[in-house]
């Protein structure tokens, strides 16, 4: 089974650029009295704030790890790009949710279909929206529905080297003329190192040629080259329209350990039509009050124009810096750009520089409070509380006399995330 694989699944269908722009779409929002077994309730994701550069808005509420993942770098599309809803064909085709009853035990009702893309700019969630819930039996049944439409639903457990384990359930199905498809998968791992793993994955298309792919993980393990503790959380999603030349892909991350390290950062592309767009995002603490935040964003249209925008700040105990990029390229070969640039000397005093192609500079020193966060606002403490599920996977009981084997020629692990190839052509801010 794929979900019990050691690698990373890879995605069901390719969204190479196309040179055109960015699209928004929806997951259907199920009642809070929803299905919460094999599979699950699905509420509706919080909606991110994407703030400016000069102006980081706080995400109130409880400290989900999307919140977290958000906080201070959530950047919206460019305003010329649209946004896109993809139909759904629920309302008239499949059954409504009420209709069936908890499906915990073997020989349940149908399972019921998805039939709407994830949303964009959503983040990581949580374990409690997940509502993973595996089965302690084994199950294997499939069935045919009033209208012709068929589907499965399966369990199990597979067991492996060190003690490696792998509890798994997944379901799927599709209607009569298999113009709609969906499947959803479910694992947690472990193994006698202490690793522990809790993910999802779902996939589907639609009547109207809408196609889905959305995963979702968290780990547990211990690093190799500092012997702490480490949870690690990720989220990869994307659509693509069946009726218009318009799609986006997301990678997010977040990476906690025991003495306040944290890395977060997110990958986006998207396209509607005749226009294409990217963004890049990244913060770092190095649990010692060292801060590193940066941006890369830029879009372009079919025709050969160009614009976005970047920029970057570095801190420790109150110096550090501030540096960006706004810049705009024509069809014609003609590029307008305004650079600028803050150095904070930690007495109250900021350098303040700046020029654009146009002729206008500034540079001149002021009094300014700096102000910069040198801890993260989900932290370490804030991803244990919300990890219970993960930490309560219990392992193989491991034999006395037996050690897991390690492998330590690997390299040091990559600070870094990419998409798949071709997702994210280079910057022209260089």
């Amino acid at each position: 089974m794929a979900a019990c694989s050691r690698g990373l699944m890879a995605p069901p269908f390719d969204l190479a650029p196309r040179r055109a722009g960015a699209g928004a779409a929806s997951w259907p929002r199920p009642s809070r009295g929803a299905i919460r077994c094999c599979c699950y309730a699905r509420p509706e994701p919080r909606r991110l704030l994407s703030p400016e550069r000069a102006d980081e808005r706080r995400v109130d509420g409880n400290k989900t790890a999307a919140a977290a993942a958000a906080r201070g770098r959530r950047r919206g599309g460019l305003t010329s790009v649209p946004s896109l809803s993809f139909p759904s064909s629920r309302s008239r085709r499949q059954p409504k949710q009420q209709d069936f009853y908890p499906r915990c035990t073997p020989r349940g009702p149908a399972p019921q279909s998805r039939d709407t893309p994830p949303k964009r700019d959503t983040g990581i969630a949580s374990e409690k929206e997940w509502g993973i819930n595996l089965l302690d039996e084994a199950v294997k049944e499939s069935g045919t529905n009033e209208d012709g439409s068929t589907w499965y639903r399966e369990s199990g457990e597979d067991l492996g080297e060190n003690g490696f384990r792998c509890r798994w359930a997944r379901m799927g199905g599709q209607t009569q003329d298999g113009s709609t498809e969906w499947k959803e998968t479910w694992w947690e791992k472990s193994d006698w190192t202490g690793y522990k793993e809790l993910g999802a994955e779902k996939s589907g298309k639609n009547a109207e040629g809408d196609s889905w792919w959305e995963k979702w993980k968290e780990v547990l393990h211990q690093d190799e080259w500092s012997n702490l503790a480490r949870i690690e959380r990720s989220a990869e999603k994307q659509a693509k329209s069946g009726a218009e030349n318009a799609g986006w892909y997301e990678k997010w991350w977040e990476k906690y350990d025991a003495k306040g390290w944290t890395e977060k950062g997110a990958h986006k592309y998207g396209r509607l039509n005749e226009q294409s767009w990217w963004e890049r995002w990244g913060e770092h603490y190095d649990g010692r009050g060292s801060v590193l935040k940066w941006t890369d964003k830029w879009a372009e249209t079919d025709v050969g124009t160009r614009w976005g925008d970047k920029w970057e700040e570095k801190f420790f105990s109150g110096i550090g810096s501030r540096q960006g990029e706004t810049w705009h390229a024509s069809p014609g070969g003609d590029r307008w750009s305004r650079t600028w640039g803050e150095e904070h000397y930690g007495n109250g005093k900021v350098h303040k520089y700046g020029k654009s192609t146009t002729g206008e500079s500034w540079d001149l020193v002021v009094d300014e409070e700096t102000y910069y966060e040198a801890e993260p606002h989900y932290g370490w403490a804030d991803v244990v509380g919300d990890s219970t599920q993960l930490l309560s996977i219990q392992p193989v009981e491991r034999p006395p006399g037996v050690f897991p084997t390690i492998d330590f020629s690997s390299s040091p692990p990559r600070s870094t995330d990419e998409p798949p190839p071709g997702m994210m052509p280079p910057s022209s801010m260089e």
